[in-house]
Formats: structure tokens, C-alpha cells, sequence
């Protein structure tokens, strides 16, 4: 128990930039996998190409790979952030390949005729989309993007490696400290616990409110 009561303050700053890091990249994701999922069930065939090819290439790519792209390769051409942005924007972007596809199986569950009888009332692809189909098909796709969220929230542990505060980057303090590695990880796997147990907590409840009847 010292190991945690010792290093409050360290695990309390990494467990802190998890929850940052958490919330801003599930933003992130929400936004561009909405944005792409829009475009891969547009009538336009240039953006369904490139909803095709953001999602293909994402969900193909390491993680590991897209943060060494993003947080080294883009100071190259002059673009320089803080590093816990570059770490968002690697997050956000590779989970919102899983979002959109999660959104595109929900929209599929939609019975066609929805859209064609919007579209013969006059309704454009837009106001179809997002006034008939998508308030059908968020209460399909709940649970999904809620594990893909949770997903996220274990996968910010790779931003330690790039100098990011999170919560697995703790245990390299620590344990130069001299406590016991095993209790280190411990109280680690409890913050990830917390975060993970709070987001299933939340889609539990976004579920029971507005999720298919069972």
C-alpha cells in the first residue's frame, strides 16, 4: 500500500494524463468517425473512395507505427505541437477507423425503405442522414463504440513511450525509486481499471436509454 500512498502525487499526474488523453482522442475519434462513416454511404463516389481508403489504411496500420509517424514524422514538415497533442491526434485518428465502421454496421441495420421514403418527401442525402438514419442507428451501435472507446483508453498507454504523462509511464519512476515492481503495476492495472469500469458505466447507461429493446 506505501507503493501508492508514497507516490501519490506521480500516479495521480499519470492517471490524470490518461483521462486527458482518454477524453480528448475520444472526441476526436467520435468527430472523424462520424465524418468518415457519413462518407462511406455518400452517393458521392470520390468520398466514398476516401472513407474507404482513411478506414483501410488506419485499421492496417501498428498503433505503435502511426505514433512514430505523427509525433516524429510530422516536426519534420514544420509542424510542431506539443507532444500530448501529437498523442491525441494519433489516438483520435487511428480509433476512428474502428468508430466509423462500428457507425456503417448501424446504419446498414437500417431498412432501406427509411431512406427512400425521406428522400420522396424531398429530404436531401444530409438531412436523410442525420435526421433518419443515424438516430436509428445510434441505438445499434452503442455497446460497439463503447468497447472501441475502452480500447482506446488502454491503447494511450503507448503515448509513455513518446515523453506523453500517462499512467503506465509511472512505473519508470517508481521503480527507480526502489519499490517493489509487482505493487507498481498493481495500482497501475487499477487506475486503467477505473478508467475502463467508468466508460463501460457511461455506454451502460447511454444502452439502457436509448438502446435496441431487448
Amino acid at each position: 500500500m506505501n507503493v501508492l500512498t508514497d507516490n501519490f502525487s506521480t500516479y495521480g499526474a499519470g492517471f490524470l494524463g490518461t483521462v486527458r488523453l482518454t477524453v480528448y482522442a475520444s472526441l476526436l475519434a467520435l468527430a472523424l468517425g462520424f465524418v468518415t462513416a457519413s462518407f462511406r454511404v455518400a452517393p458521392v463516389g470520390a468520398l466514398r473512395a476516401f472513407g474507404t481508403v482513411w478506414v483501410t489504411v488506419l485499421r492496417n496500420t501498428p498503433l505503435t507505427l502511426l505514433f512514430f509517424a505523427v509525433l516524429l514524422g510530422l516536426p519534420r514538415f514544420g509542424l510542431v505541437l506539443p507532444f500530448d497533442v501529437f498523442a491525441v491526434l494519433a489516438l483520435g485518428c487511428y480509433t476512428s477507423a474502428f468508430v466509423c465502421e462500428a457507425l456503417r454496421s448501424g446504419i446498414n441495420t437500417v431498412p432501406k425503405g427509411q431512406g427512400e421514403a425521406a428522400r420522396s418527401l424531398g429530404m436531401t442525402f444530409g438531412q436523410t442522414l442525420s435526421l433518419v438514419v443515424l438516430p436509428q442507428a445510434f441505438r445499434a451501435v452503442i455497446p460497439p463504440i463503447g468497447s472501441t472507446l475502452i480500447a482506446l483508453a488502454k491503447n494511450s498507454a503507448i503515448a509513455g513511450a513518446f515523453s506523453v504523462t500517462e499512467l503506465l509511464g509511472t512505473y519508470k519512476t517508481i521503480n527507480e525509486l526502489g519499490y517493489n515492481i509487482i505493487w507498481t503495476f498493481v495500482w497501475i492495472a487499477v487506475g486503467y481499471l477505473i478508467v475502463t469500469l467508468a466508460i463501460s458505466a457511461l455506454f451502460h447507461v447511454l444502452e439502457r436509454t436509448w438502446g435496441v429493446a431487448r
